[in-house]
């Protein structure tokens, strides 16, 4: 888990795992670029970099302005990511189109071109965050399961395709995790505890563990993946969720 030296990318880096596991890595030893739309506070203990993932335009200038700086790259952690709330019948066009452009070409944006030096160095590690629902469906919430459905052929599509250079491509898949995503949802005072008993009703899973995860052990599993402890492991998707998926 000696990430020394290594060079690190984290999307969504301004808040919630993105962030845990962008300070995460640099516990580890790592130089961490975060890239977000935006960041709330006036330091953070990596470099920062405003970007719109989901404008590929300005994804590619992200790209080449900080491959050409450093000429190397070895960990991409794709965790941004949005959530849009609605029936199938309600989601606006807007928010539907807007859970794929983040959700899923955001990460494809960094991916096409990042790949070609991942090729090149025949080493490095991409970990995508994906979520438990992909596995298994929601009401209320086909756009998110969609997008992180596709984010997860996706990566292993890409994994695939990297195995042979000895790039290793991974998903972690977080259920419940106390973020502002997750809170975002909360109605009630004891919004947290329905999360963790479950609702048939709604399908709702509940927890089976007892606890929603905290990003750091969201992001502990992020950086296990991206280390050499990890370095015979490819193409898995680890459901990170308290066992929540096993109870659907």
């Amino acid at each position: 888990m000696d990430f020394t030296g290594k060079r690190v990318w984290v999307t969504g880096a301004g808040q919630g795992i993105g962030l845990c596991a962008a300070t995460t890595f640099v516990a580890l030893g790592a130089n961490v670029v975060g890239l977000d739309k935006a960041f709330a506070e006036a330091r953070y203990p990596f470099r920062t970099l405003i970007v719109d993932i989901a404008d590929h335009a300005q994804a590619e200038r992200a790209c080449a302005h900080l491959l050409d700086e450093s000429g190397r790259l070895d960990v991409l952690v794709n965790a941004a990511g949005i959530l849009r709330l609605g029936a199938t019948e309600e989601v606006s066009l807007e928010d539907w189109r807007a859970s794929f452009d983040v959700n899923v070409s955001g990460a494809f944006h960094l991916l096409r071109h990042t790949i070609a030096q991942f090729k090149r160095q025949r080493s490095g590690a991409v970990v995508t965050v994906g979520s438990n629902a992909a596995h298994v469906p929601r009401l209320s919430m086909a756009a998110y399961c969609a997008s992180k459905a596709a984010l997860a052929s996706l990566t292993h599509c890409v994994a695939l395709e990297l195995a042979p250079f000895g790039v290793r491509c991974n998903l972690v898949s977080p259920g419940s995790t106390d973020t502002p995503m997750q809170r975002s949802m909360w109605r009630a005072p004891d919004a947290e505890q329905r999360v963790i008993a479950g609702n048939p009703e709604t399908f709702k899973l509940g927890v089976p563990l007892g606890k929603i995860a905290t990003p750091q052990e969201i992001a502990n599993v992020i950086a296990f993946l991206a280390s050499d402890l990890a370095s015979h492991i490819v193409m898995q998707d680890i459901v990170v969720d308290g066992g929540a998926a096993l109870t659907a």
